[in-house]
């Protein structure tokens, strides 16, 4: 499993995550009423996070995509 992901998009993805993980938890914005929705954005938030922490995303590796610096 070779990195694929850059620093920047690391970086996004980490932060784009965390943003997912807690909107549902403080009921920002107020649309969390149904937890089936809160679920998956948090799910969501979470695959961006580890995919961030692991360097690999699979979908760029059957894209062939790289945005890693070799």
């Amino acid at each position: 499993m070779l990195a694929n992901l850059g620093r920047m998009d690391r970086g996004i993805r980490a932060l784009v995550g965390l943003a997912l993980l807690i909107a549902p938890l403080l009921n920002i914005p107020p649309i969390w009423s149904d937890a089936g929705p809160a679920y998956a954005v948090m799910a969501i938030g979470v695959i961006l996070i580890a995919t961030a922490l692991i360097r690999f995303c699979p979908a760029y590796r059957l894209l062939g995509i790289s945005t890693c610096r070799t």
